[in-house]
């Protein structure tokens, strides 16, 4: 009876020594790929694990940006084979897209070389709405210009809309 005990007790040692060498075995791994990203200190398995999910949150932001980023390449894509032997099809020039992001927004503006407009007017519009201009790109592809801001909204105040700096630029293309 005793012999039987023991060997029971025994086994449950082995089978935890077991679990606990594994365990640290891929806290290990884990702090060997997270290495590369933070200094080379000694840190306590909770600091390591606590990385680890910054880490991982930080590559999900990333994830969703490019995301974002991606879209927008397929929607200009889309746009791109839309054109035909400089005929647009399906597709009036110029074109005014506003994504409204919560406290931000993203302006796509698709105009041909030959506009009524000056980007000075398209940024001025936005200002008179609240918003800060972020970041601006165009690019020129073939005789289409593409123009992309990033804005932000100064302050969430009452009345801000989307849909009124879509009109007013609407208004300003045409």
């Amino acid at each position: 009876m005793k012999s039987a005990h023991a060997s029971s007790k025994l086994e449950r040692k082995t089978v935890e020594r077991n679990r606990r060498m594994h365990m640290k075995s891929l806290c290990f791994k884990l702090a060997s790929l997270l290495s590369n990203h933070h200094s080379k200190e000694a840190l306590s398995q909770q600091d390591q694990l606590e990385q680890a999910a910054v880490h991982i949150k930080n590559l999900q932001e990333k994830i969703q940006e490019l995301k974002s980023k991606r879209d927008l390449a397929m929607r200009v894509e889309g746009i791109n084979q839309g054109f035909s032997d400089g005929m647009t099809i399906g597709l009036r020039l110029p074109m005014v897209e506003v994504k409204d992001l919560g406290s931000s927004l993203e302006v796509v503006l698709i105009s041909g070389l030959y506009k009524k407009f000056t980007f000075c007017d398209v940024i001025s519009v936005l200002e008179e709405e609240g918003v800060e201009v972020v970041n601006a790109n165009f690019s020129v592809v073939g005789d289409k210009i593409f123009h992309i801001i990033h804005a932000q909204v100064k302050s969430s105040r009452v009345g801000f809309e989307s849909g009124r700096v879509y009109q007013k630029l609407k208004e300003l293309v045409h």
